[in-house]
């Protein structure tokens, strides 16, 4: 079972960096971007665990045999493959770093009323 952090840290190695993970709770990511809401509150809202039990049911023989970071290796040489597969919203990235900078401004004036 991986946890959400250590799927963003096997993508990261697979393309060579080290992610700066920020945890914001999702109630404040619903109230600055409402349409994500949805999102949020499927399936990201409690914990679950994905598992191949099911498959391994109906056909016992059933082996995984590819990681999730070599999954990840595969996919990422898909898109690598045709460059015009590669793009970038950076209408959503912006939305992000907004999120992220606002996110981190409040959590540090809150920081401060306490200290």
């Amino acid at each position: 079972m991986l946890t959400w952090d250590q799927l963003f840290r096997i993508v990261g190695a697979a393309v060579g960096v080290e992610p700066q993970l920020v945890h914001i709770p999702s109630d404040f990511i619903a109230a600055c971007i409402p349409e994500k809401l949805g999102t949020l509150t499927g399936d990201k809202s409690v914990s679950v665990v994905f598992d191949n039990s099911k498959i391994k049911r109906f056909v016992p023989g059933y082996c995984a045999t590819t990681t999730f970071a070599e999954g990840v290796r595969q996919s990422l040489a898909w898109f690598n493959a045709v460059p015009s597969r590669k793009q970038i919203d950076h209408q959503v990235n912006a939305a992000l770093d907004k999120l992220i900078s606002a996110y981190e401004k409040g959590l540090n004036e809150a920081v401060k009323s306490f200290v």
